[in-house]
């Protein structure tokens, strides 16, 4: 089979499941997965033959796509913020609103020694990518999820980074081994009401952790109101969060009323409020 064939079986099994533009994108992805060339050299040597094995696992591969499986869990990695990750069923594809949340922490803290506590790491995208970019800070991650810990630790030996992980439930951080005194804490955790299940794409739904996606509508702060109260009593220490686009509002008054300065939502590539960072002093 050559590439132009190959383009053409897959426009074929899943013109009615993706659009146009992104079966390109899927057969990009799967070239450059499976056989490490870039998209440059696919579209210059579109009657290059794919050998008997490699044919074989991009049409498993295929198979997985009719199926709706997102392609990271299919080739078992992720790009994020210039890095190469494991992704698995048990953690969460990295987004890129999320490389906006660590381009954010990075310009604030350039060139500064701090410690750092990453809270719901998943994959480790976000304690990695600052690691990397600050390498004198001290960071910290930390999941409840046993396969999340497993991947997060992968990535990092992968990497060459030095980060501690540790097993911690971030609902119950003044319970746990943790000590508050960190310069800055970050989270990217649950946010997603269990109402809102209908409006997330099917193949998230199917796929990836519902742990790490939902939390009961009738309390969606949890996992903020939990570190929040875990940095009371500390020394100063600025927050970050990823947040639920319809979040910013809401979470912007409770801080504010638990004593938070400097809160501040910033919105993502999209046009909607997606991060938020607040200090604490005690």
């Amino acid at each position: 089979m050559t590439y132009k064939e190959l383009r053409l079986h897959f426009e074929s099994q899943l013109s009615e499941l993706y659009s146009s533009d992104e079966i390109k994108n899927l057969y990009f992805l799967t070239l450059n997965g499976i056989l490490q060339i870039s998209k440059i050299t696919i579209l210059s040597n579109t009657d290059n033959q794919i050998d008997e094995i490699n044919s074989q696992r991009i049409l498993n591969i295929l198979d997985g796509l009719q199926k709706k499986v997102p392609i990271q869990y299919l080739l078992g990695t992720a790009a994020f913020y210039g890095m190469t990750l494991e992704v698995n069923p048990s953690v969460l594809i990295p987004r890129p609103e999320t490389e906006e949340l660590v381009e954010w922490i990075i310009k604030d803290f350039k060139g500064k020694k701090a410690t750092i506590l990453d809270v719901c790491t998943g994959s480790g995208c976000i304690a990695l990518a600052l690691k990397q970019n600050l390498p004198e800070s001290a960071v910290t991650a930390i999941d409840i999820s046993e396969g999340a810990l497993e991947t997060a630790s992968h990535n990092a030996e992968k990497l060459g980074l030095e980060i501690e992980i540790i097993e911690e439930d971030a609902l119950a951080l003044n319970k746990g081994s943790l000590s508050p005194g960190y310069d800055v804490i970050v989270s990217n955790p649950p946010y997603i009401k269990e109402s809102d299940k209908k409006e997330v794409q099917e193949n998230v739904l199917m796929y990836e952790p519902h742990l790490a996606l939902f939390v009961p509508d009738n309390d969606p702060l949890k996992f903020y109101k939990a570190i929040a109260e875990f940095v009371k009593g500390s020394k100063p220490v600025t927050l970050y969060f990823e947040i639920h686009e319809d979040m910013g509002s809401e979470l912007s008054k409770w801080l504010k009323k638990e004593g938070f300065k400097n809160i501040e939502v910033r919105k993502d590539i999209n046009d909607k409020d997606r991060m938020l960072k607040c200090i604490y002093i005690c």
